[in-house]
């Protein structure tokens, strides 16, 4: 699968690390930045970036790091075609995914060991959109509302 994956200097450290057992695992890892540790970056061009590659790229999912993810899952979300949820447990990545079709996860480095997160990232990418009706049918409403003229 091929994974987008941005971060600022907060998350650096674990995106090198998730990217790297991503590709061992045989993802197709795109990075979108930050490139080199900044410690007065900004990460809303890096995670503005990744969103929209991810809308680009059908099929593809991404990933977004930052010291809490709230900042990185917002900038992502400004992205029209973008649903990134913020993963704190195990049963937030798979309900993201599984409820609301996330195309996007959101992780804070400063909140989770990096086991912790690859274990959210890898059950975000592992689990399927359950098709429900209900929930298909809330996912069309925020794109019907994202597309409309206000």
């Amino acid at each position: 699968m091929r994974i987008h994956i941005a971060t600022d200097h907060a998350g650096f450290e674990l995106k090198e690390y998730i990217a790297g057992k991503l590709r061992e695992g045989g993802h197709e890892v795109i990075d979108h930045g930050a490139h080199s540790y900044d410690p007065m970056d900004d990460y809303p061009p890096m995670c503005i970036a990744c969103g929209e590659a991810v809308v680009a790229d059908p099929g593809s999912l991404g990933i977004v790091i930052g010291g809490s993810g709230n900042g990185e899952q917002i900038a992502a979300n400004k992205v029209r075609g973008v649903r990134a949820a913020l993963a704190w447990n195990l049963e937030t990545a798979r309900l993201g995914r599984e409820h609301n079709d996330a195309n996007v996860v959101a992780i804070g480095a400063r909140q989770h060991g990096h086991e912790e997160a690859l274990s959210f990232v890898e059950l975000f990418i592992g689990t399927p959109f359950s098709g429900d009706e209900r929930h298909q049918r809330r996912i069309d409403l925020v794109a019907q509302y994202e597309s409309s003229e206000r």
